[in-house]
Order: structure tokens, then C-alpha cells, then sequence
């Protein structure tokens, strides 16, 4: 981590937890944004692919944009769903990629790991596996993957530099990174980045 970040990771990544723990138990709650088949349609995922899902699949779905719409994936190519929540863009990745590819989506909230695997196992999508870790430590072999795939989760991570190190590990020579973020381009005060509440918020 960089010795220059001036907000606490730890009491971040809880915050981002405790966020997402309330998404898997009350998806159709309070939230700060939007989730399920109305954010998949406001962000032009395609209906005739999130239609036929299971509400249990998509309900809990709280992307930042659709990575799909940067380039379809191809049969049997290997995935990293990076903070893959709730598994919906790993279910979709899955149909892409077919019996011959493999999905791993990636997260370290346990209520949400809880239930993308039942979903998973509920779903026979045999091609997926759902692995407990960080995106700045990937539980991943090095140059595993073809393809990595994110929709708002680097944005809430305090060392980018060190996810995208992570992100190159992965991929193999030549891989493809296909992710949706929210950015800043403008500076941000010392005492505005050390607001988990801004972070999360």
C-alpha cells in the first residue's frame, strides 16, 4: 500500500462491506443506489439475456456500468469478475464464455459470496467459481486469465495502483481488461479522501 494514502483501508473496506451485506439481505431497501433489473436496464444490458434470469440473480446487482458493452466474450476465453458482488455480471459472463470457458468472481463480503454460490449452484452454472479475497490481492494464478472484468469496485479501493499491478499479474500476455468506473478528474483535498462516508456515499 502506499505510504502516502491519508484514508484507512481497513475501516474503508468495512464500510464497503457493511454496504453490501445490506444489498444481499434487502436488495429492494433503502439504498444510496440503484440496483437490480432497473439499473441492468438504465445501464443497456441487454434485455434478452437479463429477461430469462432468475430475480435472485439480478436483484442484488448494484453495478456502476455494463463492461459487456465494450466488447462481447468469447467461448471458452477464462474471466476474473473483479468484486463480483452478488454474481450477476459473472452469470452473464458465464453464458458468454460457455461450457468450455471458466468465471471466477471475486469478493470479500461473505453474505454476497453466500449467495452468488447458491445462485450459482441453483442456476447449474458449473463454469463459475466464486473465490473469497481482495481486488488488491487476487486469488488468482499469475497470467491465468484472458479477460478481467469490474464495474464500480476499483473506484472504492485507496491504492489503484497496486489493484492494477494485481490486474496485470492476472492477465496473460495479451489479455484483455474490460472495466466501468466511476472518476474523478479533479484534485481532491487530504481531508475529503480521509471521509470513508465520502468513499462510500
Amino acid at each position: 500500500m502506499s505510504d502516502n494514502l491519508t484514508v484507512d483501508a481497513v475501516a474503508l473496506r468495512e464500510d464497503v462491506k457493511d454496504k453490501y451485506r445490506a444489498v444481499a439481505a434487502d436488495p429492494g431497501g433503502t439504498l444510496h443506489f440503484h440496483t437490480g433489473r432497473p439499473l441492468a436496464k438504465r445501464l443497456n444490458y441487454d434485455d434478452a439475456v437479463v429477461g430469462p434470469m432468475p430475480d435472485s440473480a439480478v436483484e442484488s446487482f448494484a453495478g456502476a456500468g455494463n463492461p459487456f458493452e465494450l466488447r462481447t466474450l468469447e467461448a471458452g476465453e477464462k474471466v476474473v469478475d473483479m468484486g463480483s458482488g452478488a454474481g450477476f455480471d459473472s452469470f452473464i459472463t458465464a453464458s458468454q464464455v460457455g461450457a468450455s470457458g471458466q468465471v471466477v468472481g471475486v469478493d470479500m463480503t461473505q453474505e454476497i459470496l453466500d449467495k452468488s454460490r447458491a445462485k450459482a449452484k441453483a442456476m447449474g452454472a458449473d463454469n463459475i467459481e466464486f473465490r473469497e479475497g481482495l481486488i488488491e490481492e487476487l486469488p488468482i494464478d499469475d497470467g491465468w486469465a484472458d479477460v478481467v472484468i469490474s464495474s464500480g469496485v476499483i473506484n472504492l479501493c485507496p491504492d489503484k495502483q497496486h489493484v492494477f499491478g494485481e490486474i496485470v499479474r492476472v492477465l496473460r500476455p495479451g489479455g484483455t481488461l474490460q472495466f466501468i468506473d466511476i472518476a474523478n478528474g479533479k484534485s481532491v483535498p487530504a481531508s475529503a479522501i480521509a471521509n470513508i462516508d465520502l468513499w462510500t456515499s
